[in-house]
C-alpha cells in the first residue's frame, strides 16, 4: 500500500458572456478566419459585472465538492492558482474558504501563470501525503480579460476567463490505485521578457497589460511541455502508450498539435477545449478535466497526464490514476 492524493471529484465555472470571434473582429482589427488559423479559437467566456476570480472559483469549487460528495467543512487546505486575484491581499483561498463554510483549514494562493494549477496540485499533494492536511481543494481561477489591452489584437483574441476545481484526498492505496503519482515543475527566470504583465504594484502601482512574443514562447513551450512530459514517463517506467488521456494547458492549438506528435501521441487522446474557452491560464487544465470528466471521456482507472507552461516561464506536468 502507498499514501497517495486521490482525486474524488471535478468541478468548472463560466461566465455568462460567450464572445465569439466574430463578436470580437466587429471591435479589433482582426477575424474569425485569422485567429481560427492560427490558435483554435472560436469562442471565449468573459467576465461581466458581478463576476470575480473569487465569484468562478467558489462556483467549480462547489461543483467539486457536489461531485466528490463531501461538504465544504471537510477541506481543511486550499490551495488556489491565479495571476488574477480580487485582491493584492488577502489571498482569493481564502474568500473561497470562507464561502464554503471552510474556516480554521490552510487556504492560500500560489502565482504561476498557465502552469498555476499544476503548481498547485504539486503543493497540496505534498502536503497530503505529509499529514499536513487530509482533504484538500486544489482550484486555477482567473479573470484575465481584466488586465488585457483591448487594442492588442495578438493577445486580446487568446484569452478567456473560467475555473476549475478539484478534490483531493489523502488514502491508502495499492500500488496500482488510483490517486497522483509523479509531479514534476520547472521554471526559468531568464525568459521574463517574453510573456510577462507590464505592471505591478512594487513597479507601477497599476495593474497592468498582458504582453507577449509569441513566436519565441511558442517554440519554448513545444520543447519545454514534451521534455516535462518524458521526464514524468521517465520518473514512472512508463510509455506515451500507458497514457489514457492528456489534459494539456488550453494555450493553442497549433502548440498542444506539435506536442503530440513531438511525443508521438494520437490526437483522439488529447483533451482538447481551447475552441470553446480560449485560454483560460491557471483555470484552463481543471476546465478541460472537467468537461473530459463530466462527457464520459475520463473513466475511474484512467492514466491522465496533465500539463501546462505559462510566463515566468514555468512549466509542469502531473501524472494521476482517476
Amino acid at each position: 500500500m502507498t499514501l497517495r492524493s486521490v482525486l474524488l471529484g471535478t468541478g468548472s465555472a463560466l461566465p455568462r458572456r460567450a464572445v465569439s470571434n466574430a463578436e470580437l473582429a466587429s471591435q479589433v482589427d482582426t477575424s474569425d478566419e485569422w485567429i481560427v488559423e492560427r490558435t483554435g479559437i472560436r469562442n471565449r467566456h468573459i467576465a461581466g459585472e458581478g463576476e470575480t476570480t473569487s465569484s468562478l472559483a467558489i462556483e467549480a469549487s462547489r461543483a467539486a465538492l457536489a461531485a466528490a460528495g463531501v461538504e465544504g467543512s471537510t477541506i481543511d487546505l486550499i490551495v488556489l492558482a491565479t495571476a488574477t486575484p480580487d485582491q493584492t491581499f488577502p489571498a482569493t483561498a481564502t474568500i473561497v474558504q470562507d464561502a464554503i463554510g471552510a474556516n480554521g483549514g490552510i487556504a492560500f494562493d500560489v502565482a504561476a501563470v498557465c502552469s498555476g494549477f499544476l503548481y498547485a496540485m504539486g503543493v497540496a499533494d505534498s502536503m497530503l501525503r505529509s499529514g499536513m492536511a487530509r482533504r484538500a481543494l486544489v482550484i486555477g481561477a482567473e479573470t484575465f480579460s481584466r488586465i488585457l489591452d483591448w487594442e492588442d489584437r495578438t493577445t486580446c483574441v487568446l484569452f478567456g476567463d473560467g475555473a476549475g476545481a478539484v478534490v483531493l484526498e489523502a488514502r491508502e492505496v495499492a500500488e496500482d490505485g488510483p490517486g497522483v503519482i509523479a509531479t514534476k515543475l520547472h521554471a526559468d527566470g531568464a525568459h521574463n521578457e517574453l510573456l510577462y504583465v507590464d505592471g505591478g504594484p512594487s513597479t507601477t502601482g497599476t495593474v497592468g497589460h498582458v504582453r507577449m512574443k509569441g513566436r519565441e514562447v511558442f517554440r519554448h513551450a513545444v520543447v519545454n511541455l514534451a521534455t516535462v512530459l518524458e521526464a514524468v514517463l521517465d520518473h514512472t517506467g512508463l510509455t506515451a502508450d500507458d497514457i489514457d488521456w492528456v489534459v494539456p494547458h488550453q494555450a493553442n492549438q497549433r502548440i498542444l498539435d506539435a506536442t503530440a506528435r513531438k511525443l508521438g501521441l494520437p490526437a483522439e487522446k488529447v483533451v482538447i477545449t481551447v475552441d470553446r474557452h480560449a485560454n483560460t491560464s491557471a483555470a484552463s487544465v481543471p476546465l478541460a478535466l472537467d468537461t473530459a470528466v463530466r462527457d464520459g471521456r475520463i473513466q475511474p482507472g484512467h492514466l491522465v497526464m496533465l500539463e501546462a507552461m505559462g510566463g515566468g516561464f514555468t512549466w509542469g506536468a502531473c501524472l494521476i490514476r482517476m
